[in-house]
């Protein structure tokens, strides 16, 4: 045996390994559980000639949501955008049937606004990036 690591994984070398923990899942949780399908989404905020102002990106499966990135322009900060993108980025995932968001922010980021929203901490990463913290967060949808 040996053990390689590489910046250009092969396609089937990464279909074997998330076939192999699949099966390993399925011994634990329903079938309908481990097959579920990921749901990719977002949701953007747009001025009238169609340029992204912020924008939410997510993906889901299982009963959780993650909230990959939000991001505002300078400009649309502070407006009440991001509490509009938030809203429709909760809803679609409850619609989905998804029952709880997470995600992680930076301590220069966006912790209170997350926390007014109802997120709650669940896990902090201090000096990750060095010299911050990331925090993880979590709300029941």
């Amino acid at each position: 045996m040996r053990i390689e690591v590489t910046t250009s994984p092969n396609k089937n070398d990464l279909e074997t390994i998330s076939k192999g923990i699949q099966s390993f899942n399925q011994k634990h949780i329903p079938d309908d559980v481990v097959f579920e399908p990921d749901t990719r989404f977002a949701a953007f905020a747009k001025d009238d000639d169609g340029n992204v102002l912020g924008g939410v990106r997510a993906c889901a499966f299982w009963n959780y949501c993650i909230l990959e990135l939000l991001w505002l322009s300078d400009d649309t900060r502070g407006q009440g955008v991001g509490n509009k993108l938030m809203d429709a980025a909760e809803t679609f995932a409850k619609e989905q049937g998804f029952s709880y968001m997470r995600t992680e922010t930076l301590s220069f980021q966006a912790k209170p606004f997350y926390e007014k929203r109802g997120y709650k901490i669940f896990g902090e990463l201090p000096d990750y990036p060095k010299g911050h913290v990331t925090y993880c967060l979590v709300k029941e949808l």
